[in-house]
């Protein structure tokens, strides 16, 4: 643990241990809230607490509530991450009493509505005189009202806490909520823990956010001071046009915002088992592992009312069309309830929470819409969801573990999934709905979990002024300075160089010419002194160009041409490779004075479907413009996972005749020539030919070559365990070794079948 997360476990255990008191909720003797901003590991810190906590002299439960089903099932896998079966979660409120009832079951992950309708059905239930500790998750939202005033009234000996990233203050507080449970102190106590945003940041446990604002229509921004002046604004824009216009600057702009390309990565695709007999597992999800081609992140689309969503659900329907399915973006909707038609938070400043898992609130019409929507998923995914009680449900599931997964491209929401949701692999959210304070930093906060060194701030595309309210709500959860940290610089100060406390920050036009002027393209760079610091110089420059390629000005400023890129990539790969081997050819650790940014060089990876792209044009001009050929091989040198094909392609480029089809003509040489190697390796390696091909088909099958375990035995001679100078296992690394290598090269361009 941190120790930020130390402190705050430290001062609730604290707060037990001291307090002799059991008095009620008014005395506020006997809890408090932790304020540790979204994404900080408040789980983590949650679970040290409660587990703890159980432990203590007199304490006879531990009570983790949560105010969503999905928050249950996320928070329990997350418990069990830490310590397997520590904590019991529950399917309904029957199993909540025998948890309760239950010695041994000593932390429970509940949701509030399961507690308080237990509550209601066991008036003088033993456990209401037990010591119990509640600690509270998310505690700015849905546990305010009557929910809280039920729990707190029936346990007669309890500790309670809350834990939040965005408190409620007197300033951000809801109009309709009691007036002595406005704020998470009123509620939950003295706050025991402070960690910011801005602190986290700091700290690079989140990332900034770099913040677009998009103007769609002039001269309506900033009206929220009346409810008349809100319905007439939203009407202006909802206007079909408007709609179409935002719509065509997502899908133009959504490979560039999200960082795709169109390069292989491994990821667990979801399968659904519905035809399963059993009704009872006919909804059953698991995941299993798959290779397709899927690079990037992905987005939530916030927009202000459940009319609108279906507006913009309609309109990507409509404007893809024509479009071909692998250039699709895969856009799936969902929302629980009408109560927040039209935009409340034009006058309310209290973000709803929509998360309520169901449909009965809804009016015929949305909820037919959904309905339609969710059949459209059905057909995208194989399931088969509706919008019943039960499987809106397990669509909500499925939803979130997809949006995890980056197969759904765009999420359309009115208020769900804009709090407790967290996926790494989400980078943009694009806003089309007024949002403010900790609505505001809730619904951003989707975005800035660390992934990797491509993902370097979570990406928000605002089609409304929200510029007034970012600062507000900063100002209001950091301090009246936050902004400078919080947010991204400026287009400019990247492009040009910027002073950050006095001290100069060169920009990008800066190191791109200085590179032009000492390392000269097509030139050898000579001597480890200056090879280093091309290394440093050229990372420096994919650094600030992975954020520049998300702003709209850049384009056209690049300075460098692709071709340029393309010579400076090789080198820097060759360089990488190079400071990889030791005297004896084995790999050692990068020097420490070497940083290699290789995530970024693969991001703009050179595919195959590149390639043969080049090599139609080279056979359409028959075969005879040497300017391709070297484009070509530029372009392979470029790329970290194309080098080992190099042989292939030009091998495939040499036997081209002016009638041959080349899609046709590389798939069957690719299997041609994968059967003809894996023969030799099996041949020279003296394998068992059908346990070797097993093995490579489950392989491919899998995304992985399986490097431990016993699959292994049966491909291997026979050899005595007992040979000298363990000559059975360097003949197993030698052949995995050669294994791995025959994988990389024809995994992502062949299919893995090798017998009919």
């Amino acid at each position: 643990m941190r120790p930020y997360q130390i402190v705050a476990t430290e001062r609730i255990l604290s707060r037990i241990e001291v307090s002799t008191n059991y008095k009620k909720l008014g005395t506020l003797d006997a809890g408090g809230y932790i304020w540790h901003t979204t994404g900080s590991g408040k789980t983590l810190t949650s679970f040290k607490t409660a587990q703890l906590a159980s432990k203590l002299d007199g304490v006879n439960k531990v009570l983790f509530v949560v105010d969503r089903k999905d928050l249950d099932y996320q928070t329990m896998k997350e418990y069990d991450k830490f310590e397997k079966g520590a904590a019991n979660s529950n399917t309904s409120t029957r199993v909540l009493q025998k948890q309760l009832e239950d010695p041994n079951a000593r932390i429970i992950i509940t949701t509030i509505q399961k507690l308080q309708l237990f509550i209601q059905r066991n008036e003088g239930h033993q456990i209401f005189d037990g010591h119990v500790v509640l600690i509270f998750d998310e505690c700015h939202r849905g546990q305010f009202g009557e929910a809280h005033t039920a729990i707190t009234k029936a346990f007669n000996k309890y500790h309670i806490f809350g834990f939040t990233g965005t408190p409620i203050f007197p300033k951000n507080t809801s109009g309709s909520a009691r007036a002595d449970l406005k704020t998470t102190e009123q509620a939950f106590g003295d706050k025991l823990h402070t960690y910011t945003i801005v602190d986290a940041i700091t700290d690079k446990n989140v990332l900034p956010f770099r913040i677009d604002y998009i103007n769609t229509v002039h001269a309506i921004d900033d009206i929220d001071d009346a409810k008349v002046k809100g319905i007439d604004t939203e009407a202006v824009l909802a206007h079909p046009e408007r709609i179409s216009n935002v719509v065509g600057y997502i899908r133009e702009h959504f490979n560039q915002k999200t960082k795709r390309n169109s390069k292989p990565y491994a990821f667990s695709r979801l399968m659904n088992v519905h035809e399963a007999a059993s009704a009872k597992d006919r909804n059953a999800i698991e995941e299993v592992k798959q290779k397709i081609a899927l690079s990037g992140f992905n987005s939530i689309f916030a927009v202000s009312s459940i009319p609108v969503a279906r507006q913009y659900y309609a309109e990507f329907k409509k404007q893809q069309t024509e479009v071909p399915d692998l250039a699709r973006l895969k856009v799936a909707t969902i929302f629980s309830y009408g109560a927040n038609e039209p935009d409340d938070e034009l006058y309310d400043i209290e973000l709803e929470d929509e998360n309520s898992e169901g449909t009965e609130g809804l009016d015929a019409s949305s909820r037919d819409f959904l309905e339609s929507a969710i059949q459209d998923y059905n057909a995208m995914f194989g399931t088969s969801y509706d919008t019943s009680s039960d499987k809106f449900q397990s669509y909500y599931k499925d939803v979130s573990l997809r949006m995890k997964n980056r197969e759904i491209d765009l999420l359309i929401v009115v208020n769900m999934f804009l709090t407790g949701f967290d996926a790494t692999t989400l980078n943009t959210l694009w806003v089309d709905k007024n949002l403010r304070y900790h609505g505001l930093l809730q619904a951003y906060s989707r975005t800035n979990r660390i992934l990797n060194s491509i993902k370097t701030f979570g990406n928000i595309v605002s089609f409304r002024n929200l510029e007034k309210a970012t600062n507000d709500a900063l100002a209001l959860f950091g301090d009246r300075e936050a902004s400078g940290i919080v947010l991204l610089k400026s287009y400019g100060e990247y492009y040009d160089g910027y002073e950050n406390e006095g001290k100069p920050v060169r920009g990008y036009k800066d190191l791109v010419n200085e590179l032009l002027e000492r390392f000269p393209v097509g030139e050898q760079i000579i001597g480890e002194t200056a090879q280093k610091e091309f290394i440093k110089l050229y990372g420096g420059i994919l650094k600030v160009r992975n954020i520049l390629t998300t702003f709209d000005e850049f384009a056209g400023n690049e300075i460098l041409t692709p071709r340029d890129v393309q010579d400076y990539h090789s080198m820097y790969i060759d360089f990488y490779n190079e400071f990889r081997k030791s005297d004896d050819g084995e790999k050692e650790n990068i020097n420490d004075d070497v940083v290699f940014e290789m995530e970024l060089i693969k991001q703009v990876e050179i595919n195959i479907d590149y390639i043969l792209e080049l090599i139609r044009k080279y056979h359409a001009g028959n075969l005879s413009d040497k300017e391709l050929l070297i484009d070509i091989n530029k372009a392979i040198d470029s790329s970290v996972e194309l080098r080992n094909k190099k042989e292939l392609i030009n091998q495939f480029i040499s036997g081209l005749n002016v009638g041959d089809n080349v899609d046709e003509d590389w798939h069957k040489f690719v299997d041609t020539k994968k059967l003809e190697e894996l023969d030799r390796i099996i041949a020279d390696e003296n394998l068992n030919r059908d346990e070797t091909y097993r093995f490579v088909e489950d392989a491919f099958r899998g995304g992985s070559v399986r490097s431990v375990g016993t699959a292994m035995d049966g491909i291997l001679p026979h050899m005595s365990m007992f040979t000298a100078n363990n000559e059975r296992g360097k003949k197993r690394e030698t052949v995995i070794d050669k294994l791995q290598n025959f994988f990389n090269k024809f995994f992502d361009i062949s299919g893995g079948k090798l017998r009919e």
